[in-house]
């Protein structure tokens, strides 16, 4: 019996699996945790073994953030995660920690063709390396190695790269979010939940177009990128709609730089709990168009499938087949 978690700064998703024939794996059961409800990750885990009274053989993690001989501290909780904690508290030998993004990685291979939507065909059917880019909470990235027989993940922390404007309105998104922060401004700023939301108040500032009433109450009362996200696809609020359209352009221009930073001949594919929710904004040719434009090297892209991860347990299915591997 495994233990597998995927370890994000919103959610928390800890589960049960069992070994398949085929060497993937057979989810028994999961549970949700809000993340900042939590002051560790080792008192969730506490509960739901506490619930559920499993006989473990293996455990595995997810975590967002870089891990570092046994020990994450998390990108966007005020969280420190260690192995050995978790050892005591699960009484194994062994817990493994592995980045969010990395476990994501893995996660890939577990999926059937009804978890994924293919944006963009590409070449099909070509073997090679594969790519990975999620927005969520926080942003991610990952490459997958071929190595002849699988695909072997390549954890990054490519989501704190430096943030690279590509036209006169992302220059200056980039100079207000400087003058906001007070210095560096990484992807993960303008890409990610909170980044949606930087985009739609920089846009308000830039008199774009009037805020509205109701969308202000919705703001204040909730979740200021969810209610963001809703009224642009709506097509209720002009300055929402304008904010996602800048955030998709951003997020396929990325993607596509990523792809030619790997030259993922097998795909690139688009996770996190962000592109799902966006999926028709994605099919509407704003990510495309940034996604294919890079001059000469075009081809690149335009040869590389593109493919939307539907299912936002993906991480937690790689953690649960990591478990398993001998070799990590």
């Amino acid at each position: 019996m495994i233990i597998a978690g995927d370890i994000g700064g919103t959610k928390t998703n800890v589960a049960l699996f069992e070994p398949r024939e085929d060497g993937l794996v057979e989810p028994v059961v999961s549970d949700s945790y809000p993340s900042g409800g939590y002051d560790s990750l080792d008192s969730i885990v506490e509960h739901f073994i506490s619930k559920h009274q499993p006989r473990l053989t293996h455990a595995c993690f997810g975590v967002a953030g870089p891990v570092q001989d046994g020990f994450v501290a998390t990108s966007n909780l005020a969280w420190d995660v260690r192995a050995q904690s978790l050892q005591d508290v699960l009484r194994l030998p062994r817990v493994k920690l592995i980045n969010d993004l990395e476990a994501a990685a893995y996660g890939v291979g577990c999926l059937r063709p009804a978890q994924l939507y293919t944006l963009h065909a590409g070449r099909e059917g070509l073997e090679g390396h594969r790519a990975l880019i999620a927005a969520g909470t926080g942003l991610g990235m990952a490459g997958l190695f071929w190595d002849g027989r699988r695909h072997r993940p390549i954890p990054s922390e490519g989501g704190h790269i430096d943030f690279a404007p590509r036209n006169e309105r992302e220059i200056e998104l980039l100079r207000y979010m400087k003058t906001k922060i007070g210095g560096r401004v990484s992807y993960e700023r303008v890409l990610s939940g909170p980044g949606l939301f930087e985009i739609y108040e920089f846009l308000r500032a830039q008199k774009f177009a009037e805020e509205e009433a109701w969308l202000a109450e919705e703001i204040r009362g909730g979740d200021p990128s969810a209610a963001v996200s809703k009224a642009a696809l709506s097509g209720k609020s002009e300055l929402a709609a304008e904010a996602l359209d800048t955030f998709v352009s951003i997020y396929g221009g990325m993607a596509g730089d990523l792809v030619m930073l790997l030259k993922p001949d097998g795909g690139l594919y688009v996770g996190g709990g962000i592109a799902p929710k966006i999926l028709e904004k994605l099919k509407d040719g704003t990510f495309l168009r940034s996604y294919l434009d890079k001059g000469r090297m075009s081809f690149i892209v335009e040869s590389t499938p593109v493919r939307v991860i539907l299912d936002d347990k993906t991480a937690l299915y790689g953690a649960a087949f990591c478990a398993l591997l001998d070799e990590v």
